[in-house]
């Protein structure tokens, strides 16, 4: 009955596959861009809770604002463990591919992934771990908060 979101097994999730046997540089970076490209809206809604939070605040006489409440936070809190999964799988991908370029651009995506939820921590991180000049530049470029 996966049609009302009930089903008996669970949906498996990019990053939660078993990659089977050893894999080349180039598969290392096509799985970590499958990885996040799947969990880009988990991280946008992980990045946007406090804005939710905000409005939520302003709203506070309505009778079903307190399902809504439970039912959002339960969410929130799928989705940001659904972002932490994606990215700690991707960055143990990462962690393994030997050419350089390859696996800076790998990190460029997942600083990227970081930066939609709005972990600056992890994204700087991840940012100082990337050694081409050219691929630090165009981060900087799209995430100037980087540059501190």
């Amino acid at each position: 009955m996966w049609w009302f979101g009930k089903s008996k097994s669970k949906r498996k999730e990019v990053w939660d596959e078993e990659i089977q046997g050893p894999i080349g540089d180039i598969e290392a970076a096509q799985i970590i861009r499958a990885i996040c490209r799947s969990a880009a809206d988990s991280a946008e809604r992980t990045g946007g809770v406090a804005e939710r939070q905000d409005d939520k605040n302003s709203n506070k006489n309505s009778k079903n604002n307190k399902n809504n409440k439970n039912k959002d936070s339960r969410r929130d809190a799928h989705e940001a463990d659904r972002y932490e999964r994606a990215a700690k799988a991707a960055m143990e991908i990462a962690i393994k591919i030997s050419d350089g370029l390859l696996r800076d651009a790998s990190v460029r995506q997942i600083v990227d992934l970081c930066m939609k939820a709005s972990d600056l921590r992890t994204a700087r991180i991840l940012f100082r771990a990337i050694q081409t000049p050219s691929i630090k530049a165009e981060v900087l470029n799209d995430h100037p908060v980087l540059r501190q």
